[in-house]
């Protein structure tokens, strides 16, 4: 791999405007929420699970909470990345009680960790839980939309739902989540996607970046 490649999957990918109804292979759908599942998250917590739906008859109701954006029905598949609600001690334990299965050892450092996350979210809201779940699912976004670069399939990222109607569409709240994002995976229609051809456009990195020496 050379050490532009990353550059140049963020250089050619774009957001969709349109799709081709054409299937994406599943192989490459696994590596895309492989990718997902490997994305860094505060504490490790992976605070968030992702829907992945092709039923058509769901993929129409979406759209239809989702100002009718084309591409969640014409892509092939659509992921919707829904954040815990909230923290529970149970939640955490379980990431910790996981490490320590997969490691093999239980570290004093680590379980005084379990400790600390464990009192700081016990005196936080859901609110400020979900604000901060909500943020770690963007990193996992951006993971999936990346692996999908590479993998050659279109994506539009999406945060243009209703996210209450979403969340009850799908029962989120009932498994304590959230709606955070939307991201239908499939093939460009190269005669419909006006934005296909367009120079991406970026500011500068003299206008976006900030060296304090």
């Amino acid at each position: 791999m050379k050490n532009t490649d990353f550059l140049d999957q963020l250089s050619t990918r774009y957001a969709t405007k349109a799709m081709n109804g054409e299937k994406v292979a599943e192989d490459k759908i696994e590596r895309i929420l492989e990718a997902a599942r490997l994305a860094p998250t505060s504490s490790g917590l992976q605070p968030f699970e992702i829907l992945v739906i092709t039923n058509e008859e769901m993929k129409q109701k979406i759209r239809a909470i989702a100002f009718d954006q084309p591409q969640i029905t014409s892509g092939s598949h659509l992921l919707v990345f829904a954040a815990w609600d909230s923290y529970t001690p149970e939640r955490i334990n379980h990431m910790f009680d996981l490490t320590n299965e997969v490691r093999g050892m239980r570290n004093e450092g680590w379980e005084n960790y379990r400790q600390f996350l464990l009192n700081m979210y016990g005196q936080q809201s859901e609110e400020q839980h979900f604000t901060h779940t909500a943020r770690q699912t963007y990193i996992a976004f951006m993971a999936a939309i990346t692996q999908a670069s590479y993998e050659q399939v279109d994506h539009t990222p999406m945060e243009g739902f209703d996210p209450a109607a979403l969340d009850e569409l799908l029962g989120l709240r009932e498994k304590g989540l959230r709606s955070t994002l939307m991201l239908p995976l499939g093939y460009r229609d190269v005669e419909k996607d006006w934005l296909v051809n367009l120079v991406k456009v970026r500011k500068p990195l003299t206008e976006l970046v900030t060296v304090i020496d």
